[in-house]
């Protein structure tokens, strides 16, 4: 079964996280996907290149998952090949007073993808159902509108030629506390640590059910959600990798054409070096 298809969260599926393995596969050692990993982000960057030349379609890459899931180093990992000029990457905090006073989608939109661009969410749009929902920020009747208007939003990007692909990395509880660990432990890390990591771990099972509300509701043709095991880094940056490269390569891009007469323009050439002389 290909990898896109082993993580792919199907349209109208139940969910349910715990029983998914956040372990990478038995049979996948660390060398081999770390191989595989530098010659998808090779073929990335070639990828990236075609998106750039053809300025049509964009991508959008939507990342989320708990707090040390790896989304950083995720970023880091698969994009530090790619050319900064067709990249962004937004990571999306507690609104502004301005944010707030916009509909949830308001400072999303802006951030999404231009044409021949490749934009990259750290955290999303989604947390206006999982952060808002847990903390109890916003009514339930608000919240649960919004699976409805985020699929829109995303059915909209689509049908304007922005690949949608979206990553929710999985770790466990353990996985967390032993990351939550080593940053304690790292003083080059520990800038890192918040009084939220631990607020929202105590209510970790709450997050679970918004979790697997957000990928049930919300995984469409257009848009669909991929559940990636990310216990172990290496395995991570090897799924998202290998599943982002089948993504890019449907959208079908070759060399354009040039814009221009090249035989004109080599006759300008010539002439130009012939003056020089």
């Amino acid at each position: 079964m290909a990898i896109s298809e082993r993580f792919l969260i199907r349209p109208g599926s139940a969910v349910r996280l715990s029983a998914i393995d956040a372990d990478a596969p038995a049979h996948v050692t660390r060398e081999w996907a770390r191989r595989k990993v530098r010659k998808a982000t090779e073929r990335l960057a070639d990828l990236q290149y075609l998106l750039f030349a053809n300025a049509g379609p964009s991508v959008l890459i939507v990342i989320q998952g708990p707090d040390a899931a790896g989304k950083d180093g995720l970023i880091k990992h698969l994009f530090e090949g790619l050319n900064p000029h067709g990249v962004t990457v937004t990571a999306f905090e507690k609104p502004t007073p301005v944010e707030a006073d916009h509909d949830f989608l308001w400072r999303v939109h802006r951030h999404a993808p231009a044409k021949g661009k490749i934009a990259v969410f750290n955290r999303s749009h989604y947390e206006a159902v999982l952060v808002e929902r847990v903390r109890k920020l916003a009514p339930k009747r608000v919240w649960q509108s919004r699976y409805a208007m985020i699929n829109a939003f995303e059915e909209l990007l689509a049908q304007n030629g922005t690949r949608v692909v979206k990553f929710f990395l999985h770790i466990d509880a353990d996985e967390q506390l032993e990351r939550f660990r080593r940053r304690l432990d790292d003083r080059r890390r520990q800038w890192k640590i918040s009084e939220d990591d631990y607020t929202d771990r105590a209510l970790w099972p709450q997050f679970v059910e918004a979790n697997e509300a957000m990928l049930e509701r919300t995984s469409t043709p257009a848009a669909p959600w991929y559940v990636i095991p990310a216990n172990q880094k290496w395995f991570r940056d090897f799924a998202v990798s290998k599943i982002l490269v089948g993504a890019m390569k449907e959208l079908g891009l070759t060399i354009p054409p040039p814009s221009v007469e090249i035989a004109k323009i080599r006759r300008k050439y010539h002439e130009a070096k012939r003056g020089d002389r």
